[in-house]
């Protein structure tokens, strides 16, 4: 048996955590750090939804890009879509239960996805609608593309 938890969160956090799963292998759990423990799980919780919003804003300003200046069209913003579509279905596949937040994602991403196309195509805001003019399977679909 390996000694009891000796490393603190604080001090080395790697070693804490490698020292924390092999006392949960061994069913040590009152040697656990278990609040800490399940602080790591819930900000764990919290990255793999904040990666999914962030993916959703990029994939969304670049549909944006694409219908609202066609004449500007290339391989990299296709790639950006292509790739962020990708890995919103990875990350679904992973998360399945995120799939349930996707409509509320996409309504609370859109807005900040209007701006970052409004500052980076230096079109005016009204340019792009209040409101999302993809639907969920549209912004998601690979074989869709905005005209």
């Amino acid at each position: 048996m390996s000694m009891p938890n000796t490393i603190t969160h604080d001090q080395d956090f790697s070693a804490w955590a490698f020292q924390n799963a092999e006392l949960l292998r061994q069913g040590r759990f009152l040697d656990c750090d278990a609040a800490n423990i399940a602080e790591e799980l819930d900000s764990m919780g919290r990255s793999v939804r904040r990666e999914l919003a962030s993916r959703l804003r990029i994939l969304l300003m670049h549909m944006l890009k694409w219908h609202y200046q066609p004449e500007r069209r290339g391989t990299s913003w296709r790639l950006t879509i292509r790739n962020q579509r990708t890995e919103i279905r990875d990350l679904l596949k992973e998360n399945p239960s995120l799939s349930a937040q996707l409509p509320n994602e996409l309504l609370t991403n859109y807005a900040d996805a209007r701006e970052l196309a409004t500052d980076e195509t230096g079109l005016p805001e009204n340019t792009f609608p209040d409101e999302c003019p993809f639907s969920l399977e549209e912004t998601l679909n690979q074989a869709f593309w905005p005209d």
